[in-house]
């Protein structure tokens, strides 16, 4: 069993312990820090953990540590648990800037350590419902729209939301990035409130990713178009749908949707499934993954090099959007 410490006891960081006291099998949960005593004393009564002194003290005393704080912490945290040689589960973004992200990546080699970063979509389950039928999209559409929150408007919505999608469509599509076209607009805030990014990758395929923070309703859904092959993916109400087309062979049947392509080519068939979506917990799929891995010394799902690659292409899409006039932002 795996001796894991939390860093941070804020809303997230306490799904996480949570999370984490439902995995008895493969966790125990030692305890966690929070800088802040009232958070602390609060979180520590209400759930029954341990709350540490600092965070030395937790960090020496685990195998693991999860790292749920503000994004500007997530390098001294890991970096810190890294050198004592433990595992880290950070959340996403890896870091707050490229070079911590790539120091910490070092960090991870020089220690033989293990990371896993929390790009939770991964574990979706109408993701992972979708998944078998994705085969070399040629165009993915996303919106990620959120209601407006105060709180959220420190953090680019570009790291905060864009980058949950930018994940997924880098774990699909296994090409190198050729070109990013970017366009946003402020409206309450300094920076864009509403980001938009195309990208082109050199087999040919272009994502159009849209994430805003100013929306009248939640949204969270991705398209993939391929040959023959619609599917959408709805990650807010965990739903997928796909549509497929295939030639007919024989007599159709009367009942069926066909579709006719022209003279000279074949008739095709309109085929609709709705894929079973099991009933899962992301976070809590996300760190029973990061357990087999390190019980079973295999690359984690979403390892330090992915969380490397999301940030580095949201990092590109931010700096676009500081490039545009001043009269958009």
């Amino acid at each position: 069993m795996l001796k894991i410490g939390v860093l941070g006891a804020g809303h997230l960081g306490k799904i996480h312990i949570k999370q984490i006291q439902s995995l008895p099998q493969v966790y125990q949960l030692v305890g966690f820090y929070d800088q802040n005593p009232e958070t602390a004393a609060k979180v520590e009564a209400e759930l029954g953990a341990k709350s540490f002194a600092s965070m030395d003290d937790l960090i020496q005393a685990v195998d693991v540590v999860d790292v749920v704080t503000p994004t500007l912490n997530h390098f001294e945290c890991a970096s810190k648990a890294l050198r004592a040689s433990k595992h880290v589960f950070v959340e996403k973004p890896l870091a707050n800037t490229m070079q911590e992200a790539k120091d910490l990546i070092q960090l991870a080699k020089e220690a033989s350590m293990k990371v896993q970063v929390g790009h939770v979509e991964r574990f979706n389950p109408a993701f992972k419902a979708a998944l078998p039928y994705l085969n070399q999209p040629l165009f993915i559409e996303t919106h990620r729209l959120a209601q407006f929150n105060p709180r959220g408007t420190d953090v680019s919505v570009v790291l905060d939301l864009m980058i949950h999608d930018i994940d997924i469509v880098l774990s699909v599509v296994k090409s190198t990035v050729k070109k990013i076209s970017t366009s946003g607009v402020a409206v309450v805030s300094d920076t864009p409130d509403i980001a938009n990014a195309r990208i082109e990758f050199d087999n040919g395929c272009v994502a159009n990713l849209t994430a805003s923070r100013i929306s009248l309703k939640n949204m969270r859904k991705s398209r993939f178009f391929q040959r023959d092959a619609y599917i959408s993916v709805d990650f807010f109400k965990r739903s997928t749908e796909v549509v497929r087309l295939k030639e007919v062979s024989g007599d159709p049947d009367p009942l069926a949707v066909l579709l006719e392509l022209g003279e000279g080519k074949p008739t095709k068939q309109i085929y609709f499934e709705n894929p079973k979506v099991d009933e899962s917990n992301a976070i809590q799929e996300e760190l029973l993954s990061f357990a087999n891995a390190i019980n079973e010394d295999k690359l984690p799902l979403v390892d330090i090099e992915d969380g490397f690659a999301a940030l580095n292409i949201a990092h590109q899409i931010a700096d676009k959007l500081k490039m545009l006039p001043s009269m958009v932002l």
